[in-house]
């Protein structure tokens, strides 16, 4: 039988979401656990990875396992076997065929900032710290450009993996003010490495006047990278929801 759990974490400690020989992971982490609830190894999809000090409030994964427990259960076992920043907050029986990665129509990742020119201590873990003077809706007016369709090589970092296809579609992105922090939460099918915090870079050196609007067209024009804004620290940014057609809820 097959289970699909959503899971939040905080990703500052680990090496990111998948497994890898040099460092921990989260998928470790919570494989570890299944393995001490259902005494054998036990190999968990997600959704898609997160990197390095990226957090999520809704990552999904999903496990295969002939068990007679309940899922309230398998879901409180594992929660008292996993670390304080890793949690399972939902899990559920689903079809043997529903995939984790392939099934998800969209993703939703937020981006936390605010606006100070002294660092703050206790945002300093989940947030970017922006220099003031921010332009917010000039920034608004120009992430309409990059709705949509587009080639987003100029919006990435190299890893060594080489994507079968660097087009990507950006479904929304939403620039939300709270005070003094400003949230950007940008959602699509799918991203390239450091895309979201890449966009996320370039429409605030837009709204601190360090580069003009129209740098967008060219960078899609171009593919030139250098032509963006800087791409943020991991720690400002969060899966906060993936999205299915009958999602884990």
């Amino acid at each position: 039988m097959r289970f699909a759990m959503i899971i939040e974490y905080d990703g500052t400690d680990y090496s990111g979401w998948q497994r890898q020989k040099n460092g921990i992971s989260v998928q470790q982490k919570i494989e570890e656990a299944l393995e001490k609830l259902f005494i054998k190894k036990i190999t968990i999809v997600g959704s898609g990875r997160t990197d390095k000090g990226v957090h999520a409030e809704g990552q999904v994964a999903h496990f295969d396992a002939e068990t007679d427990l309940s899922e309230f259960k398998i879901k409180g076992s594992l929660n008292f076997f996993l670390p304080e920043d890793i949690k399972i907050r939902e899990i559920k029986k689903v079809a043997d065929d529903f995939h984790a990665q392939f099934d998800a129509k969209s993703k939703i990742y937020v981006f936390n900032t605010y606006i100070s020119r002294v660092k703050s201590p206790l945002k300093s873990r989940y947030y970017v710290q922006i220099i003031p003077p921010l332009d917010i809706e000039l920034m608004r007016e120009s992430a309409k450009q990059i709705v949509g369709k587009h080639d987003f090589s100029s919006f990435s970092v190299k890893n060594g993996d080489t994507p079968s296809t660097t087009i990507r579609q950006i479904s929304r992105i939403d620039i939300i003010e709270k005070g003094d922090t400003v949230i950007f939460e940008v959602e699509g099918p799918g991203f390239l490495y450091k895309m979201v915090r890449s966009i996320v870079g370039t429409l605030i050196w837009i709204g601190r006047g360090k580069l003009s609007p129209d740098c967008i067209e060219r960078m899609f024009s171009s593919g030139d990278r250098a032509l963006g804004g800087k791409t943020l620290a991991a720690n400002g940014l969060v899966l906060k929801r993936v999205i299915y057609a009958e999602a884990p809820k």
